[in-house]
């Protein structure tokens, strides 16, 4: 379906790809990995033809059709949501002027102007509608939905219904970039269950652990400008890449050993005339030999030591008879809720159901309209928010305000815990008030590690990572002493760490008492998840 041969790319002087090689055949699910910034948005770039190699071939059969997810969606006009999904948000118009243009240039038999074709009959096809509203209501839009201004919406709302128009076109080829950011996790389940009965092949960047597992049956690496293909889901990868460093090693010690042992040899008896010529040997022999390089550590979860937070009483915060509302839409009426020491608790529920809203009433971010707040003894709380950012000082730079609120810490400590959050080397120089708002997220994130609440409230902490920056976050919060509400759609961060399920809907709160498995065992959320692509 799709090939790669030797394909060689530079990008500002960087070479991210030399003599690069991949496959994709047709209905198999891949992902890209690899640090950010090592190419996987370019090679997306090659495949759709916005960019060009420069040297090298990309080959798709002729009668392939891609289409493509990008993290963030193009903006809308005065459209609906249906018009979005089925096309008529410009889509068709779009295809439509490409049509014409191939037809009046006599061009009828490129492989582009196929696509272009089966796209346009996708989105035309008598059933298109109805196609469209059942990947909406899987996605999570509600009936009522579907006639709504798009422009009313959040980023995430309108990329599901881009994503739902995808899913109606059906191409042959799926690019899907960070396809789960805006998903909630009952969606993320429809999507992903529908995803593994989708007739055509993926290729999908993400760094969400658990939905590649679920899914994928390749994985392509891109390490040192090449692409590295390794059979199986990610935690497959995980597994053979561990193995293949650990044999590359082992190789480059015994071959060190080897050169040690011929080295002295050529010392020893190089003036030594009975074994003068069995050193001249071996020294041609060191010359000529192939050396292995050392192989690079293997990047992993970055792991570090925190203070612990000073211990709180057992009862920790307590919401009484709360009542909460956002203009006519009531939120919550009548809330009770008791945090207690040492509990790891995770928000789940439909996007809109109040999570954050909860996040911010326990955190005391907005003032109760009704009822009671009441915090335990000797609490330090602290709240992380994916949009905050008033808490940095905007004339400190990264390095300057992590040590501003840990004084003690070390340089070259402070350096290693920002790098792993994605603070490269001159960017711990930069001043706050230039920092994106990603990047004040991630900033802020370190500061609660380096100096934790014992109270930490946390809404949507991996957002802005890259997995191995999850990865270093789970070890330090499972190393948290301390008390832990957060909200996540991130299932294996949840898995690692939620002790404890309260679900979130029509203002109602449903508590598990156990971990997410527990909770999805005793809903029958996957089920239901399984059960509505199939009614769909």
């Amino acid at each position: 379906m799709l090939t790669h041969r030797n394909v060689t790319k530079t990008f500002n002087a960087r070479t991210l790809f030399s003599g690069a090689t991949m496959t994709i055949n047709h209905g198999e699910r891949v992902a890209l990995v690899g640090p950010n910034g090592a190419g996987k948005s370019t090679l997306f770039s090659l495949i759709l033809k916005t960019d060009t190699p420069d040297s090298g071939e990309i080959v798709r059969d002729e009668w392939t059709t891609v289409g493509f997810l990008p993290q963030e969606c193009e903006t809308v006009g005065n459209v609906t949501v249906l018009e979005v999904a089925t096309g008529k948000a410009g889509e068709i118009e779009r295809l439509e002027k490409q049509l014409s243009d191939f037809e009046a240039a006599g061009d009828v038999s490129s492989p582009e102007y196929f696509e272009a074709h089966a796209k346009h009959d996708a989105l035309q096809d008598p059933q298109a509608e109805a196609k469209a509203k059942r990947m909406l209501k899987g996605l999570g839009y509600l009936d009522s939905d579907f006639d709504r201004p798009a422009r009313e919406l959040s980023g995430g709302w309108i990329m599901r219904a881009h994503m739902a128009r995808l899913l109606v076109m059906e191409p042959d080829l799926l690019l899907l970039d960070e396809p789960t950011n805006h998903l909630d996790l009952l969606s993320l389940m429809w999507f992903r269950n529908y995803l593994k009965n989708y007739p055509g092949a993926i290729l999908m960047i993400s760094h969400d652990r658990d939905f590649m597992d679920e899914l994928v049956q390749n994985v392509y690496e891109i390490e040192e400008s090449k692409l590295i293909s390794y059979s199986g889901n990610y935690s497959d990868y995980l597994r053979l890449r561990e193995e293949n460093w650990e044999r590359a090693n082992q190789a480059w010690k015994n071959q060190q050993k080897e050169i040690e042992a011929m080295q002295e040899f050529i010392d020893r008896f190089r003036s030594v005339a009975s074994k003068a010529a069995q050193a001249q040997s071996r020294e041609r022999q060191l010359e000529k030999m192939e050396k292995l390089d050392k192989p690079r550590p293997l990047r992993k979860g970055f792991r570090f030591n925190f203070p612990q937070p000073p211990r709180s009483g057992q009862r920790i915060i307590t919401l009484t008879d709360v009542d909460q509302a956002y203009g006519a839409k009531q939120v919550y009426t009548g809330l009770d809720l008791e945090i207690e020491r040492g509990e790891r608790t995770v928000l789940v529920g439909p996007n809109g159901a109040g999570k954050s809203t909860l996040i911010k009433i326990l955190a005391g971010e907005v003032p109760i309209q009704k009822g009671e707040r009441k915090l335990g003894t000797n609490l330090k709380l602290g709240y992380f928010s994916q949009h905050r950012g008033d808490s940095l000082d905007p004339e400190c730079s990264v390095l300057e305000e992590l040590k501003r609120v840990s004084p003690e810490i070390r340089e070259d400590e402070a350096r290693s815990i920002l790098g792993s959050f994605l603070f490269k080397r001159e960017d711990v120089h930069k001043k706050c008030k230039v920092l994106s708002g990603g990047e004040k997220s991630r900033l802020n994130l370190v500061k609660f590690l380096v100096d934790p609440p014992n109270l930490l409230l946390m809404d949507e902490p991996t957002t802005h990572l890259d997995i191995w920056a999850i990865e270093g976050l789970i070890m330090a919060l499972e190393k948290f002493e301390g008390t832990l509400v957060f909200i996540s759609h991130d299932v294996h961060f949840i898995r690692r760490l939620a002790q404890k399920v309260i679900h979130i809907n029509n203002g109602k709160l449903t508590t598990y008492t156990g971990d997410y498995d527990y909770y999805l065992q005793k809903t029958g959320a996957e089920e239901n998840a399984r059960a509505a692509v199939v009614a769909g």
